[in-house]
């Protein structure tokens, strides 16, 4: 099975966005990929939350889901939408951090709302509260496909072990890490993170990914790392997309899995143990 990861520089416009992610989600297609990845925010990148209040919608009328959806149907492909911001119709206004995994049929599969906040302090004159804006979501999803099942996460989640442990344990095939990564932590920590991700569980590990520079109408922008990465079950890089928009891609052997699990059967072998 062919994948192919849509790499993204994203505005805080929406409808901007919007045709150059439906050409490279054709080009993934048109490249041989069955299953198609585009990264954590395709629909809009921004700190600012009176900004998000007037280009983002809720999940049943957001243009950008519609038209993914619509072609996916048309490809004939897995879709996985990295994520989308969202609004919700929660009291204190918060917004959501949704993955959306769609079928040939152009159907929702599965939906995935981001458990982990990036909260953090990058350096004295970077800071990010995704907390503020968005809340977080609750549950894990592993989805059935075609071609095997999916455990869906969103980026900073992939500093939390024990979910991809989960997700593993629960019968996922594949691990997917849609990201907006830090241009900072990205260059420091993003491809090791994926590797170990993909080693713990014996997973296949796809990360799509933004990068580059991304320009706001209101707020001064930010920068992501990109390097789209697809990891073996074994910790091996299959494909890299670099620091330039665009597709990468990657063959998966799903015999892999079993191969890389039964060599190295760490997921059988949990213990009780008193914590310190």
């Amino acid at each position: 099975m062919r994948a192919g990861l849509v790499q993204l520089t994203v505005s805080d416009d929406p409808a901007t966005n919007l045709p150059e992610t439906l050409a490279l989600v054709r080009a993934a297609a048109a490249g041989g990929a069955g299953f198609v990845l585009t990264p954590e925010c395709t629909n809009a990148l921004s700190s600012s939350r009176d900004h998000q209040q007037t280009v983002l919608h809720h999940e049943t009328d957001d243009p950008t889901l519609a038209a993914l959806r619509a072609e996916a149907k048309a490809l004939g492909i897995w879709l996985l939408i990295g994520s989308l911001g969202l609004k919700t119709t929660d009291p204190d206004g918060r917004f959501a951090n949704r993955s959306f995994l769609v079928g040939p049929d152009g159907g929702v599969a599965a939906r995935y709302d981001k458990i982990h906040m990036f909260d953090v302090t990058v350096s004295e004159t970077e800071s990010y509260r995704e907390s503020a804006g968005y809340r977080p979501g609750a549950q894990a999803v592993v989805a059935e496909t075609a071609f095997g099942r999916v455990g869906m996460s969103v980026c900073y989640d992939v500093r939390f072990a024990y979910l991809y442990r989960a997700l593993a344990q629960a019968g996922a095939d594949i691990l997917t890490v849609p990201a907006a990564f830090n241009h900072i932590t990205g260059a420091a920590h993003w491809e090791v993170l994926l590797r170990a991700r993909a080693i713990e569980t014996g997973c296949f590990v796809l990360a799509p990914a933004q990068t580059g520079f991304h320009p706001e109408a209101a707020g001064k922008g930010r920068r992501t790392h990109g390097h789209s990465l697809a990891i073996a079950p074994w910790g091996e890089v299959l494909a890299d997309g670099g620091d330039k928009p665009g597709v990468v891609f990657a063959d998966l052997d799903l015999s892999r899995v079993p191969s890389a699990r039964g060599r190295v059967p760490s997921l059988t072998h949990d213990r009780e143990f008193v914590a310190p």
